[in-house]
């Protein structure tokens, strides 16, 4: 039985590993900020030796958009610092890392779906410290790893767009939803599931990047109104352009992902975004 690392436990993206995890016949080790310092070397190092680790999957990162534009040392640290730390000794010990990046690593000025091979360009300070991490880690090339790049995450856990609207759609009579920008949503226990059934199948000399969000395309606005739909909150929701809504950090315009490769090279299906949206909702108790 391997034995899995899972960092930034208490994320989206973590937790629905962990609501997961007893399905799978691995061993797994739920790590956070207070329990594992993952820019710390010599701390992972010897928690990699003392549970005997197989298996790294990084979903800790510096998340917070916005604050990142003046936080820049501190989302270094663990979008970049912390991925070379754990890069380096997945190489040194032979252990499999699964890193978890960002469609922020784009500009989003693209006119299709943007596939692994595409130019990067980031806007800002996050999605640039998250393409140091991904350079890092491709320069330092453990064995049989892999870096997946996905986009607007939501969850039942953690506090993201969906929980959001689900809040000020109660608290307001209309909303403005920003609907020039487009992409789609990724429902993190659809990525968990993911990376946990391609786990045995990642076997790759070099370090290959993969994208991953569910199918379709919609803008924020679409995704806003779906959710007062699903889930009959008597909310208006009027379209915004971006500029109506300024915020520190650039968004993408553009997110769209190719998922080709994934979906080829593990023959792995992606549920539709509504599908997923309609799954969250019903474990929230939001739909009716």
């Amino acid at each position: 039985m391997s034995n899995i690392l899972v960092t930034g436990s208490k994320g989206q993206l973590g937790s629905e590993i962990q609501t997961l995890s007893s399905k799978y016949d691995y061993s797994f080790f739920f790590t956070g900020r207070t329990t594992l310092d993952i820019s710390d070397k010599k701390a992972v190092d010897d928690f990699l030796d003392l549970h005997e680790i197989d298996i790294i999957l990084n979903c800790a990162a510096y998340t917070a958009v916005d604050k990142a534009e003046d936080d820049a040392l501190n989302a270094d640290k663990i979008n970049h610092i912390a991925v070379q730390t754990l890069a380096q000794l997945s190489k040194d010990k032979n252990i499999k890392l699964i890193h978890i990046s960002t469609d922020y690593v784009f500009n989003g000025e693209n006119f299709k779906p943007y596939t692994e091979d595409d130019i990067t360009n980031p806007n800002g300070v996050y999605g640039k410290t998250k393409l140091d991490g991904e350079n890092a880690m491709i320069e330092i090339s453990p064995l049989n790893s892999i870096i997946i790049r996905t986009s607007w995450v939501y969850s039942s856990f953690g506090a993201n767009f969906v929980k959001t609207m689900l809040r000020l759609g109660k608290e307001r009579d209309s909303l403005g939803v920003i609907f020039d920008q487009v992409g789609t949503p990724t429902y993190a226990r659809d990525l968990a599931k993911a990376i946990l059934d391609i786990i045995p199948s990642i076997h790759n000399k070099k370090v290959e990047i993969y994208n991953y969000s569910n199918e379709g395309v919609l803008s924020w606005y679409d995704f806003a109104k779906e959710i007062m739909e699903l889930s009959e909150i008597d909310c208006t929701v009027k379209p915004i352009e971006t500029r109506e809504y300024p915020t520190p950090a650039t968004r993408p315009h553009y997110s769209l992902l190719n998922k080709s490769k994934i979906k080829e090279e593990f023959a792995i299906s992606i549920p539709y975004w509504k599908e997923s949206l309609k799954e969250c909702l019903q474990i929230l108790g939001e739909r009716k």
